[in-house]
Formats: C-alpha cells, structure tokens, sequence
C-alpha cells in the first residue's frame, strides 16, 4: 500500500491509496486512531468509492464513532477502466433497461464476474491496511454495503474470518450468493428495500433466512432500490459498535 494523497475536515483524515492497481480511500479519526475499529465500504453498482452517500456514511462513522473506514473500487468502476467484457455486460444492461426487459439475468452474470475479481482485491487491501501500524492485526473489523457491495461482501465475509460483522441488502439473489450466506456465522443487519422495483421481494426473505448467523436482523423499510432511509446509516453504526465491543463516542 501506498498513499497517493491526504486531506483533512472536521476532524476526519481523509487518504487516497493504491494497493497494486486497485485504489482505495481511506477515512481516519485525525487523532485517536490507534487500534480503532475497521470498517469496509463497498460501494453499489455503477458506483465507485467516493460516491456522495458512501462518503456521507463514512464521516459519519469516523467522526460519530471513532471507526477508521476504507473502500476501494470494484473493477471496471470509478478510477478503474472496463474490460471488454465488461462493457458487453453494461451495454446489455442499458438496452434490456432502455427495452423494459428483465435485466436479471445480465445483472447476475456479471455481478458473479465482478464478484470472482473483486475479492482477492478486498482481502490483499486487509493485508495491506492490517500492515499500517496505527490499524494492526488486533482491530475488529467490519464489512458494509448494498446491492454490488453486497454480491461482493457475502462471499468475502464467508471466506475470511476477519471480518466479524457485516451489513448486507437490495441484491438480486442467485445460488452462489445463497450457499455464501449459508456459510456466514457472524452477526449481520440485512435492508430490504419493500418496494423494490426491479427486485423480487421473496428473494431478499429468501436470502435472510439463509444465513447461518446466530444473531440476524431483518430491516425492512418503504422504497424502491436506492431509497433506505438516512436513519438505517445510524443503526448500523450502534450495530458495529455494539460487536466491535467499543461504546459509541457521539458527536457533540
């Protein structure tokens, strides 16, 4: 890891760095940082990782709570270029859309693609920011996102033990995200947006009840796809306290 720029406001650092050709972002308490819990962001699909809500949560996490929070973009997103696969896949995407046809099964192939990618980058980024000393190995950490960062959390929170808690939601549902859940043990929040227009609402029940977590919650909330509430931000922020086992410290 390597970082390419710092910046500061209210006091949140904020460090822009690459790990191999993958960049990343990372957001810390400006003093008090030492072993602080760890948060990873990702972000949704068409996104990267400083889009406005993602950024929003994660000063809000640094700055409410003392978390040290990181995010990287997802291949083909943000600073990273497209393959030529993938722009077949977007461009599939934007004509069953501009068609009014389903888009599932596009939407599926090539989430499990991004997916197959995107997680040996999530776990080389632990390695790299465990290897900071102001993080080390001792910190909890925890994973969050919706729709792509969620086809990308479930098998990463499956397969590494590193992370201890996770938020997941608003994704279509296929078998390989099922049997990951089905793997997954520790504690979980998951949102589903009630009225989604493009998702299957059993699906996401569906996908709940497949995890194999002893403690699981289910928040549902009114909305299509991009429409959870500001206040779920906050509940997961108490969620990861209360498993990270560090009180929260509220802003004044």
């Amino acid at each position: 890891m390597h970082f390419t720029a710092q910046t500061s406001f209210d006091d949140v650092v904020e460090r822009d760095f690459m790990v191999g050709d993958v960049p990343g972002v990372l957001w810390s308490p400006a003093t008090g940082s030492e072993g602080a819990p760890l948060l990873l962001m990702g972000h949704g699909g068409g996104l990267h990782k400083k889009a406005q809500g993602l950024v929003a949560r994660a000063n809000h996490y640094v700055s409410a709570y003392g978390f040290t929070v990181a995010a990287i973009d997802a291949p083909g997103h943000g600073d990273r270029p497209r393959s030529a696969q993938d722009q077949q896949w977007v461009a599939a995407l934007l004509h069953a859309q501009a068609a009014g046809e389903p888009i599932g099964p596009i939407v599926v192939e090539y989430n499990s693609s991004l997916a197959e990618r995107a997680v040996p980058e999530w776990q080389a980024t632990i390695d790299a920011l465990q290897a900071l000393p102001e993080i080390g190995t001792e910190a909890p950490i925890g994973y969050g996102g919706m729709t792509l960062a969620t086809v990308i959390g479930l098998p990463l929170t499956a397969d590494d033990s590193r992370i201890t808690a996770a938020v997941f939601g608003g994704v279509f549902v296929y078998e390989a995200l099922t049997e990951a859940a089905k793997r997954i043990t520790v504690p979980i929040e998951f949102l589903l947006p009630w009225d989604d227009e493009d998702i299957d609402r059993q699906s996401g029940l569906d996908l709940f009840d497949a995890f194999a977590s002893k403690e699981k919650t289910l928040h549902a909330n009114p909305g299509g796809h991009h429409q959870t509430p500001w206040f779920e931000t906050e509940n997961s922020a108490r969620f990861y306290a209360r498993h990270f086992g560090r009180a929260a410290t509220l802003a004044a």
